[in-house]
């Protein structure tokens, strides 16, 4: 396998704010209910016209710059997009396009909902390992506001939109970036986070009897119930996998879903909050994007140090999860 380094990482959020207050103009609720049991005070969404592909597409090039690459040196587009503002084109097609990205290098997106940038990362790690692509643009792109069913408390207090975009590339010194990763899935549990697209069946057949809403639905209990059980054990097993020891690990930078499943694996590992980087507060849930949104933001504000170690993880939909233990090179973001 060929050592893969991360050269470059960059993300995007939009401009409109939510807070908790403004949510009580659409139900009851207020401020302290939903800071206490998620840890989330706000969100960005997409206004008007504004979609993930004008998110991915900052991230992207911010990733771009930062690694040195121009869009004629990316052999290949991943996209890990779970509410694409269209089906197809895909938003890597669409991004391959408006990146101007040349030589119609392959483009797809995987969906895998708030664990896909781990997905993704280690499709790009087959990829640059057997020597079929050198260098790829991995873009995480959602705008879960615009299939939020804004009557539900239960789910839109959650979500808010965001774009997280990483190069990687083959290793130029020998030294592999990734020092474990692991992604898994159980379908059996699938229906505890649901987006049922609308559709119509041929008027000639039958009918289905039930009609998709495309909007989130989910269980959040079962969610939490399943997160808290499975993810903290994931993440120690795949620090055992790279070699070292918790906590020889610098940082733990988790999927944004909730505040207390991040405690949750914070206190698994025994870690302190200088460790634990966490904007779920300003952000909330923005799925595969929010892992990305997290890591930059904590090196601009000074929380996370380059030339460290960190692992990655994530869960979402699915049920899916995945863990990464990654060097942090400096100059990445």
């Amino acid at each position: 396998m060929k050592p893969l380094k991360i050269a470059g990482i960059g993300y995007c959020v939009p401009e409109t704010v939510i807070t908790n207050d403004d949510l009580t103009k659409l139900y009851e609720t207020s401020d302290e209910w939903i800071f206490s049991r998620t840890g989330i005070k706000e969100r960005r969404v997409v206004s008007g016209n504004e979609t993930a592909i004008d998110l991915g597409y900052d991230a992207a090039k911010k990733a771009l710059d930062k690694s040195g690459f121009k869009p004629e040196d990316i052999d290949c587009i991943i996209s890990a997009a779970s509410a694409p503002p269209q089906l197809y084109p895909t938003l890597s097609c669409t991004l391959q396009a408006k990146l101007g990205i040349p030589n119609q290098v392959p483009a797809f997106d995987l969906t895998a909902a708030c664990t896909g940038l781990i997905y993704a990362l280690q499709v790009a790690r087959g990829f640059i390992g057997a020597g079929i692509y050198k260098t790829i643009l991995i873009v995480a792109a959602d705008n879960n506001s615009k299939i939020t069913n804004w009557e539900d408390r239960g789910t839109s207090i959650l979500f808010g939109d965001g774009a997280g975009a990483m190069v990687v590339t083959e290793s130029d010194d020998g030294i592999d970036d990734i020092l474990s990763i692991n992604i898994s899935a159980d379908g059996s549990i699938g229906q505890m986070i649901q987006t049922n697209m609308p559709s119509q069946c041929c008027p000639l057949v039958e009918q289905a009897d039930e009609v998709g809403t495309g909007k989130i639905i989910m269980n959040g209990k079962d969610v939490y119930k399943f997160a808290v059980s499975t993810v903290p054990a994931y993440v120690e097993e795949c620090i055992q996998k790279s070699g070292m020891k918790s906590e020889e690990i610098d940082y733990l930078i988790p999927h944004q879903a909730n505040q207390r499943i991040i405690e949750s694996i914070q206190n698994r590992l025994k870690y302190t909050d200088d460790k634990v980087i966490s904007n779920i507060k300003y952000y909330g849930n923005t799925s595969a994007a929010s892992i990305p949104i997290a890591l930059v933001e904590g090196v601009e504000q000074g929380k996370i140090k380059l030339g460290s170690t960190a692992v990655l993880c994530g869960f979402g939909a699915g049920m899916t999860w995945g863990a990464a233990v990654v060097r942090l090179r400096k100059g990445i973001c």
